[in-house]
């Protein structure tokens, strides 16, 4: 049974949870260098991307943070492959990593244009996105309970959206009420 993320429960375990903190040598990615002052510049977009990697996660049925994880590897991998000028998606063979890889996807798209609408051009640079895939991938990382179909990410992901918008966005859950 899936509790959902805002049961009372859910939430005092997690209170008590002791996550390991992830092996150095295991950060995937580690090639990518994601400062402080990158994240500040790029405040804006890392907000958007974390948004809606919360969105397309939440709207996928049944995704856990195994899913939205393989989502990000593939989502790096594919901004890894168009800064060598070269066009490849890698779609996760997984469908409910897939869903949100396309959810993000589009996302950014929607960012560029309306980035290139307001301001007459696009200023996010694919080497911009690709740090923010990467910081998105070490917070998963950090917040993975290791549980096969745990979803702690998922639920800092709501959090945070529900502190930066005043709302959450629906828990997705397998519990049937009466």
């Amino acid at each position: 049974m899936d509790c959902p993320l805002d049961c009372e429960f859910l939430q005092e375990a997690r209170k008590h949870e002791k996550r390991e903190a992830p092996d150095p040598q295991k950060i995937p990615n580690r090639d990518i260098r994601v400062t402080e002052e990158f994240l500040h510049r790029n405040e804006e977009l890392l907000g958007f991307v974390q948004s809606n990697l919360g969105t397309a996660a939440f709207s996928t049925p049944g995704a856990v943070d195994y899913d939205v994880r393989e989502a990000l590897e593939a989502l790096v991998r594919t901004y890894r492959t168009l800064q060598s000028g070269v066009l490849y998606e890698s779609l996760p063979p997984n469908p409910l990593a897939a869903n949100i890889y396309r959810g993000l996807q589009n996302a950014v798209a929607q960012f560029r244009q309306d980035e290139q609408r307001r301001l007459g051009l696009s200023r996010t640079r694919d080497a911009d996105v690709l740090g923010i895939l990467a910081f998105l991938q070490r917070l998963e990382m950090d917040w993975n309970n290791g549980r096969r179909r745990g979803r702690a990410f998922m639920d800092a992901l709501r959090r945070f959206y529900s502190e930066t918008a005043g709302e959450a966005p629906p828990a997705a859950s397998s519990l049937i009420l009466p």
